[in-house]
């Protein structure tokens, strides 16, 4: 019946207040009976003594008790207790009704069933003899004192089972929030876990989208560049100076708009449909590649699309110019943002060597693209064979307000 000291001991110790006041009361009661009824000096002196050993033996010992669960505190205040109360009924029989409050205590203190019910009956038997040598050891007294100690052997054993039961309840409450408490640091950890993992996954792909491509440009423009420095073409080689120049401060711009926030520098200057225009502009220079941008839908309407959308498409479309460049050896690109009945499309074309698309897929590139447009709520189609092109289709649906 050990009452647990963690969630539920607020609740009990405020429960055992109502104990103490009761039973201080009752204490306070008989004393004051005792100390005006007929009895003798030395009698009146013998019960107060009495009264006062068991107030504070309840105070110093049985409070403790109560909430450390003290095995030895316990036994000693019930040991007090039983023959403090068997020698003031010796002393004064009309004290007997104390048993009603006293009795739930031996139930309180216990750990053991068995032990709170020897005690109770070693209880009634001290002090139903306690009461008959109070009247002289009579068989009358003892017929008139029966009844009223198995009264109180009912009330006591109704009172403890009671006791028993607030107690297990309480323990097994006790147990069951802190289970609770342990799932919800559990579960507490594990989405903090993967808030980070997921956190991981999107610095990864904009480093990839941004600054990744931006380096992979800067060295192919400084390795044409070279080139053209040992043919002697300076004028060109200055053309591509300056383009890694504009590059590079692309993409420390990119860096310092990871740091704050992530949305591109470039969509926070211009509309996706301009953003789309230079990004088509600078890869043609930087490559030599003819890319086209097609909008089936009004430059106002792709302006207005949401922050997120916009995000998504312009990162799929960088994420397939990145390919072009790596992989296809295309002499053309097409891209085209389309209005769909399901939502915004845009596609990427190419005229280069193509893939097997059914082949394992060994970069980041593509797994990065559709791990960015499925969070969107889209999809992504990727159409390819080799010596036919390829062609990416990403399709954003037109509610969804966040990437």
């Amino acid at each position: 019946m050990q009452v647990s000291p963690r969630a539920d001991q607020s609740v009990w110790i405020r429960t055992l207040l109502g104990w103490h006041v009761v039973f201080y009361t009752l204490l306070a009661v008989v004393a004051l009976a005792a100390a005006t009824s007929d009895l003798s000096s030395q009698r009146k002196t013998a019960y107060l003594i009495l009264v006062a050993v068991l107030a504070l033996a309840y105070r110093f010992i049985a409070m403790p008790a109560m909430t450390s669960r003290n095995v030895l505190r316990s036994n000693l205040y019930r040991l007090l207790m039983i023959g403090c109360i068997a020698a003031a009924v010796a002393i004064y029989p009309q004290s007997v009704f104390i048993l009603f409050i006293v009795s739930p205590q031996i139930w309180l203190l216990s750990q053991r069933t068995l032990d709170a019910i020897v005690l109770s009956l070693l209880l009634l038997v001290a002090v139903g003899t306690a009461q008959l040598w109070a009247a002289g050891w009579t068989t009358d007294a003892f017929w008139n004192i029966l009844p009223w100690m198995l009264i109180s052997l009912a009330v006591s054993s109704l009172m403890g089972t009671w006791i028993d039961r607030v107690i297990s309840q309480s323990e097994q409450r006790a147990e069951l929030i802190e289970q609770l408490e342990a799932a919800r640091d559990e579960l507490a950890e594990a989405h903090h876990t993967a808030g980070v993992m997921a956190e991981r996954e999107r610095m990864a792909r904009e480093i990839h989208d941004t600054l990744a491509q931006g380096m992979t440009s800067i060295v192919m423009l400084a390795q044409t560049a070279a080139v053209e420095l040992q043919r002697g073409g300076t004028a060109s080689a200055a053309t591509r100076l300056a383009a890694i120049e504009d590059t590079a401060r692309e993409n420390l711009a990119e860096a310092r708009a990871l740091v704050a926030a992530f949305t591109p520098v470039a969509l926070a200057e211009a509309p996706l449909a301009d953003v789309l225009r230079r990004q088509a502009e600078r890869f043609a220079a930087e490559t030599g590649v003819d890319v086209q941008v097609a909008l089936d839908m009004p430059d106002e309407e792709v302006a207005a699309l949401p922050q997120g959308q916009q995000v998504v498409l312009l990162r799929a479309a960088q994420e397939a110019l990145a390919n072009v460049r790596k992989h296809a050896g295309a002499t053309s690109v097409l891209i085209t943002l389309t209005m769909a009945p399901d939502g915004v499309r845009i596609e990427i074309s190419d005229d280069g060597s193509g893939f097997v698309t059914a082949a394992p897929v060994t970069g980041y590139g593509l797994a990065a693209m559709r791990g960015r447009v499925e969070e969107s709520g889209g999809t992504v189609q990727v159409d390819s064979a080799p010596g036919r092109g390829t062609r990416v289709q990403v399709l954003i649906p037109s509610t969804q307000e966040k990437p």
